[in-house]
């Protein structure tokens, strides 16, 4: 079972080498932020959080889907390899930790010291997983139904005729482009 928490705080991912990928399953990530930095849930946070998204994307490297929440994010990537999954989850997480850094006129680190991945092998978990990231705003967040506005569910094209309200309070000049890729490998598509 392992050693208990500390003074209730949560376990962190191990430093183990992370396992081989392959370049036809999409890969769950999660990135929990540390303590001293306020809700990423925030527009103006929120906001900046897109635009490294969006910028993020490399030869090899794309972020499906994603969603913000107030103490983690959750994106669906599609990678080449495990280097190319590795070095772009690490690029991403340095442009959105600086631009949050920047955005909250603050200093130091954004991000735990590890991201959390895991591939999804099989059209059953892919679908799990895009209900739980596209979904998890019900999880943290008091709202009643409705698809999140602080994620890639707004251009999610699979919603059944109920869940299609979306609860959009963003300023009016907030760019509605996604700042996602569309999805290459055939699980994600």
């Amino acid at each position: 079972r392992g050693r208990p928490p500390l003074g209730g705080k949560r376990h962190r991912v191990p430093h183990r080498a992370r396992p081989h990928h392959d370049r036809a399953e999409p890969v769950h990530v999660a990135m929990r932020v540390v303590r001293e930095v306020a809700s990423l849930r925030e527009w103006r946070v929120s906001e900046v959080i897109e635009a490294a998204i969006r910028g993020g994307h490399k030869e090899g490297f794309r972020v499906i889907h994603y969603s913000i929440q107030p103490d983690h994010l959750h994106l669906v990537v599609e990678a080449e390899g495990r280097r190319t999954l590795m070095r772009g989850v690490q690029a991403l997480a340095i442009r959105t930790a600086r631009n949050v850094n920047r955005q909250l006129g603050r200093r130091g680190r954004v991000f735990q010291e590890r991201y959390h991945a895991r591939s999804l092998a099989t059209p059953l978990e892919v679908r799990r997983c895009l209900a739980y990231v596209l979904l998890n705003f019900k999880k943290h967040v008091d709202r009643a139904a409705g698809i999140d506005p602080l994620s890639s569910g707004r251009w999610f094209d699979g919603w059944s005729a109920k869940e299609l309200r979306c609860d959009d309070d963003r300023p009016p000049d907030a760019p509605n482009r996604p700042p996602t890729r569309r999805a290459l490998t055939w699980l994600a598509t």
